[in-house]
């Protein structure tokens, strides 16, 4: 657990077309579309109306893929900061797919349908076929690297992955209902004090 946690934003990047069409996308490179940049520029303006020009306070971190950084230069473009100044962590890159990467649920279903079966049943540690695939306990490994270190308030921009262990391993959700969790692109997650909630507030 990350319990003594500082103050922590999560934003999901912004859609993109693989997301419209329910494809797996996980570590590959898949641009945002435009819903997804309206997307981040209302999360800058709901986030600076939160920091209250605070934002120096704050450290700023994405995720590498070119979908979590647009995301972030548009947000602090809203902040009126300069744009391309923050960090990249490789550990918030989107869990791995492996084989699956660019195919739906549909797709799968009917040329994989024992596999996807077995995802149902236990998606947590569920690993997809293929180099590299990894199951959301794996990724919940440097995950919890990244953030253990963690000594400022931080603002992350990252992927749905991401979003469903912080709470696991912050929150407190079984494995398995976090594996569940819905992850909006068109809210903010903010996690203080152990408590992991969206804003604006949401059912999960």
């Amino acid at each position: 657990m990350l319990a003594d946690l500082p103050l922590l934003y999560v934003i999901r990047h912004g859609e993109t077309d693989w997301n419209a069409e329910g494809r797996f996308q996980g570590s590959l490179d898949v641009p945002m579309n435009d819903k997804g940049r309206r997307q981040a520029a209302e999360n800058g303006r709901l986030l600076r109306s939160i920091l209250a020009d605070g934002a120096d306070r704050f450290d700023f971190v994405s995720s590498p893929l070119s979908r979590s950084r647009e995301t972030m230069e548009i947000i602090r473009s809203e902040l009126a900061v300069d744009p391309t100044s923050y960090g990249i962590d490789e550990r918030l890159i989107e869990v791995s797919f492996g084989d699956w990467e660019g195919s739906t649920i549909d797709q799968l279903s009917r040329g994989d349908p024992e596999r996807i079966s077995l995802r149902e049943g236990a998606k947590w540690n569920f690993i997809p076929p293929g180099e590299n695939a990894e199951s959301y306990e794996i990724m919940s490994w440097r995950i919890k690297s990244c953030f253990a270190s963690s000594r400022r308030h931080t603002i992350c921009v990252s992927h749905g992955g991401t979003i469903r262990v912080l709470f696991n391993v912050v929150g407190g959700l079984a494995p398995d209902q976090a594996a569940e969790v819905v992850t909006h692109q068109d809210r903010i997650l903010k996690i203080e004090h152990g408590a992991v909630q969206w804003v604006p507030p949401v059912d999960r």
